[in-house]
């Protein structure tokens, strides 16, 4: 079976699409439009601009995906929004491509559940088995690493990297980075600890979290300065893998606003 497409849906002829795919009503294709196998398109759906969409994705009503930008200085620059494999894009989702003030590309990883209203603006990468709940908003050039989870109603400001395996409580806005394996909750985001319950339910060895909370006590309560702190922990727990991306995440932005726990 190859293209299943209900008689009011509008599919461009230009548009690639691959094998078994499904197409509901009133739906539109744009004529730059990719879409690999397997893919479920439900009624009402848009899918325009350069736009690729990996195998097994399936996507619900009202979701517009890879329409223009929501930048000033877009000028219709055939940036691109780059979807990867087995995505749940749920009802009134909005997915943006990049802009030339940015990477020109939108991408996202396999695996993600984009809930009801969630949005992603361009320029963003996100990973892979992320999950963003209902109405979250992720703004311009955010990084958002695997395994990460935002919760409902949450607000990332632009340019803000969210490390991996990172729990925001809902209706949290966030404006500095929030480091790996970290839960940060507000309503302005401060970091609230790790995200234990999260690793524990993904199978994080007992002394790996162990090393991580204490590498966690070091940099953020040590006595000493934060540089100090983050020094001394990477030369006594910095072999360690968790704790080692931790420490990592922090040395690469080094020149940015991270999250830090509440005074």
């Amino acid at each position: 079976m190859s293209v299943t497409q209900h008689e009011t849906a509008i599919v461009s002829p230009q548009a690639q699409l691959g094998q078994n795919i499904d197409i509901g009503a009133y739906s539109i294709i744009g004529a730059n439009v990719h879409i690999a196998d397997n893919v479920k398109i439900h009624s009402h759906v848009v899918i325009d601009g350069h736009t690729r969409s990996g195998a097994g994705t399936e996507i619900f009503p009202f979701a517009a995906i890879g329409l223009a930008p929501q930048h000033t200085r877009f000028e219709g620059e055939a940036s691109e929004l780059i979807i990867g494999e087995n995505n749940l894009i749920r009802e009134y989702v909005t997915l943006h491509p990049g802009t030339k003030v940015g990477t020109m590309k939108t991408i996202i990883g396999d695996n993600n559940l984009f809930y009801v209203g969630a949005h992603i603006a361009h320029d963003c990468v996100v990973g892979n088995n992320v999950i963003l709940a209902n109405h979250v908003g992720v703004g311009g050039h955010v990084t958002i690493g695997d395994f990460a989870y935002l919760g409902g109603y949450s607000a990332i400001h632009q340019f803000v990297r969210i490390g991996a395996h990172a729990i925001i409580g809902g209706g949290t806005a966030i404006t500095a980075d929030v480091i790996p394996f970290g839960l940060a909750s507000g309503p302005r985001g401060a970091l609230h600890g790790l995200n234990v319950v999260g690793l524990r339910r993904r199978g994080f060895e007992k002394e790996a979290l162990a090393n991580l909370k204490k590498a966690y006590a070091c940099i953020f309560a040590g006595e000493g300065l934060f540089k100090e702190n983050l020094a001394k922990t990477k030369s006594d727990l910095g072999h360690h893998d968790m704790v080692g991306a931790l420490v990592q995440f922090i040395e690469d932005g080094q020149d940015r606003a991270l999250c830090q726990p509440q005074k």
